[in-house]
């Protein structure tokens, strides 16, 4: 297979791409927040993108972490708990992310809600939460999804995809349907925040932008 370089490739015109937000009527200002806290907007602004039905995963943020020589990186995922104390998600405690986080807790998470033309932006740091929270969690997941931690060693090469069928296959065969599957190197991280900035976009570009800050 021949590979084209992006030059010879016909390829859509970005710099036309462009989209309506809101109107002029829907202005989002801070006389219109019913309570003056982050929280109770996130969660009014969250419940809003559920009950949407073009927004399938209201819940999917953008988790940014660095390195030490903060060196980014940024991937997909999903919101599982929100509280005044922060924002909470799980992983594999041995992947590329829990790596960053050990040794740079700084995060930055991103919503982006298009069909409601808003965005929410949240700055802080990450921590561990408890083993007993994260296995509380682990063992609400399908049993398909459980097994699936167990199999996959996240951030690391493997030689195919067989690799991964034959290890789940193997588990499932080590697991009884009755047996409780054993947490792996997983869990949870709660992401306390610095800022949380809401952000609503208007047609004419004079976006809507309201930023709460920790004292």
């Amino acid at each position: 297979m021949r590979l084209l370089s992006l030059r010879r490739m016909s390829f859509v015109d970005l710099a036309s791409l462009r989209i309506k937000y809101k109107s002029e009527k829907e202005i989002f200002l801070e006389s219109s927040i019913e309570r003056k806290e982050p929280f109770g907007l996130f969660r009014k602004w969250l419940q809003e993108a559920c009950e949407t039905p073009e927004i399938i995963e209201p819940n999917a943020m953008c988790l940014a972490t660095a390195t030490k020589e903060a060196v980014p990186s940024a991937r997909f995922v999903l919101l599982k708990d929100v509280t005044a104390d922060g924002f909470t998600f799980f992983t594999n405690y041995e992947s590329r992310k829990a790596a960053e986080l050990a040794e740079n807790a700084n995060v930055a998470l991103a919503f982006y809600w298009l069909p409601l033309r808003r965005s929410v932006r949240i700055e802080g740091v990450a921590e561990r939460i408890s083993r007993e929270a994260s296995e509380s969690y682990f063992h609400t997941r399908p049993r398909a999804s459980q097994i699936g931690a167990l199999a996959s060693p996240q951030s690391q090469p493997i030689p195919d995809r067989e690799y991964l069928d034959k290890k789940e296959k193997a588990i499932k065969e080590e697991l009884s349907p009755d047996k409780v599957v054993p947490l792996p190197n997983w869990g949870g991280y709660l992401v306390r925040p610095r800022a949380i900035e809401f952000w609503q976009g208007q047609t004419n570009r004079l976006h809507d932008r309201i930023r709460f800050r920790k004292d």
